[in-house]
């Protein structure tokens, strides 16, 4: 029991002469050297609906030259880097050999290219609804960019195979759309 006293009593002794005092300011490494990572933006998001507004010139043997301005809506979804979709559209049309109104319905596949760039084709059935009624197999593609966290802009190109009347078009269009 001596030799555990003596020991304890040479401890403190050597405890008290390392200098400690309780004004001493404790540190404590908050950070390493090496950079915390960052989260980089995900990117625009192409999935949901979205509805906007184009114009553009649609061309035919029969119809001439026309022009017009139209709107749209519809809704994607994504795949990895894969985009499926589908719209619902209808432009009204002036020049050439009169005023018309087109309607037309089409499914959209598509790449994304990066972030904010989306490559696609489309297919899908137009219908002339003014006078002479035509119906038309539309074939196309198009580019889309985000250019905000909601707004995109687009040019699209669609060839009409007439289905009825006989009248084959072309049509190229340039919009913007909001996505919800």
């Amino acid at each position: 029991m001596r030799m555990f006293k003596t020991f304890a009593i040479a401890a403190l002794a050597a405890s008290a002469t390392t200098g400690a005092f309780a004004a001493d300011i404790i540190t404590v490494p908050t950070s390493t050297p090496v950079e915390m990572p960052v989260a980089e933006p995900a990117g625009f998001d192409w999935n949901g609906f979205y509805a906007g507004v184009y114009g553009g010139l649609q061309g035919s043997p029969v119809g001439g030259q026309q022009y017009g301005l139209g709107v749209d809506a519809g809704v994607n979804t994504t795949f990895d880097f894969y985009l499926l979709g589908a719209e619902v559209a209808v432009h009204g049309l002036t020049g050439g050999v009169g005023n018309t109104s087109y309607g037309q319905i089409l499914g959209r596949a598509g790449l994304i290219v990066t972030d904010d760039v989306v490559a696609y084709g489309a297919a899908g059935y137009g219908i002339d609804l003014g006078v002479p009624a035509e119906s038309d197999f539309l074939l196309g593609g198009g580019v889309e960019l985000a250019v905000t966290d909601a707004v995109s802009v687009r040019a699209q190109y669609l060839h009409g195979f007439p289905i009825t009347g006989g009248n084959q078009k072309d049509q190229f269009t340039v919009g913007a759309n909001y996505h919800f």
